[in-house]
């Protein structure tokens, strides 16, 4: 197999992990790497523009063995997946998934994982880039709960984009077709185990297949590839353009730790009214009731299309620098550089204009509006 890219350009020695389909997408001719959660992360196969038309059209397959699963299970494991999240854990049955966040004492972010409920006292958390495994250790250590948390040999892909359904259907069988957003099924395929999810970080009709043995890696990958020949199928790394035109935020950039879930949009993860206590209740409580003092605003960003920023942008009104830019790219088909602004609350207001310090110094002008910028009801992913 000959290697497209020279892995010495960002690795020495063998601390950080490949992931089971690792060779598959060298294979496929990957370009670009980057490290999220201590692993290997391919980014690009080729042009980026043509694998955001590519998931708009036809079908794509991404390695996300980078989400990294947290085991929590236990006779209290529910009591304790559910004391890690503000979200109420009550409403999710077993098969189902939620988008979780997970908060610190004083109600900022540590992560936003996808939960599956695998049983009642079973769950994995399919963690963005931070180290909740050693979190979750750490909570349960004085905790008098019995659990046990561990990382388990599950690692996923997605497959995502409209023909995504006839590629998952013809590798696990038409039941798929009657799987809801956000529900799983256990499968498998040559002896190869997985759990398919109708989830994905795309905003497009999707699924993810989580692979139960990490030494079929490439025989999964394969399959995939072969059952999606005819849809037109292709390997691509994330789309920050599509994620960002659904209002999908990134972890360690558009939210951090210094970030709560009020300012980003996330408030509807807090249930404040249920009965089981929660990490960070009584500052998120607080956090509600005074309001946020800073939000995070859609922008539209004038003049001629940006790629994606590789540092925060400065925001400035009326000559003073108010907030910062998290995420800003040039959508194609909306042919406007779209993005999120950190500023405070009483600059979020539809319409407010605003001035950002691009790349290389240029200033443009740019306005808050609504977001998502497309698809606000989920209905796409949803049909």
């Amino acid at each position: 197999m000959t290697a497209t890219f020279d892995m010495r350009l960002i690795q020495r020695g063998a601390r950080l992990r490949r992931s089971p389909f690792f060779e598959a997408t060298l294979k496929y001719g990957a370009q670009r790497y980057t490290v999220y959660n201590h692993m290997f992360l391919p980014t690009c196969y080729g042009d980026l523009e043509a694998e955001y038309w590519k998931l708009l059209n036809d079908v794509t397959v991404w390695d996300v063995s980078v989400e990294r699963q947290v085991e929590i299970s236990g006779p209290d494991a529910f009591t304790f997946t559910n004391m890690l999240t503000p979200r109420d854990l009550t409403k999710c049955a077993v098969g189902q998934g939620k988008y979780v966040i997970i908060t610190a004492e004083d109600g900022g972010i540590i992560n936003d994982p996808v939960l599956l409920r695998l049983g009642e006292n079973h769950f994995w958390l399919a963690l963005a880039d931070s180290d909740v495994l050693l979190w979750a250790k750490g909570v349960a250590l004085n905790s008098g709960l019995d659990v046990k948390i561990c990382e388990p040999d599950v690692s996923p892909m997605q497959v995502q984009g409209p023909r995504s359904q006839e590629v998952v259907a013809r590798l696990f069988g038409d039941d798929i077709r009657d799987l809801r957003y956000y529900w799983f099924l256990e499968k498998q395929i040559d002896g190869i185990p997985v759990i398919v999810t109708r989830t994905g970080w795309t905003g497009e009709v999707g699924y993810e297949l989580y692979l139960r043995d990490g030494s079929r890696g490439v025989d999964l990958w394969e399959r995939v590839m072969e059952a999606g020949r005819e849809f037109g199928i292709g390997p691509t790394g994330p789309s920050d353009i599509r994620r960002i035109e659904a209002g999908i935020l990134n972890y360690g950039i558009d939210m951090t730790l210094d970030t709560n879930p009020f300012e980003v949009g996330l408030g509807w993860q807090v249930n404040l009214e249920q009965e089981a206590d929660f990490i960070g209740r009584t500052a998120l409580e607080r956090i509600k009731a005074e309001g946020p003092r800073r939000l995070l605003a859609g922008v539209e960003i004038d003049g001629e299309p940006l790629d994606l920023n590789m540092t925060r942008w400065p925001v400035h009104l009326d000559g003073s620098e108010v907030g910062f830019i998290t995420s800003a790219i040039y959508s194609p088909r909306l042919e406007k550089n779209i993005g999120y602004a950190m500023v405070p609350a009483d600059m979020a207001e539809l319409g407010i204009r605003l001035t950002v310090t691009v790349a290389d110094g240029d200033v443009r002008g740019a306005a808050v509006i609504p977001k998502p910028f497309i698809d606000p009801e989920k209905e796409i992913p949803k049909s």
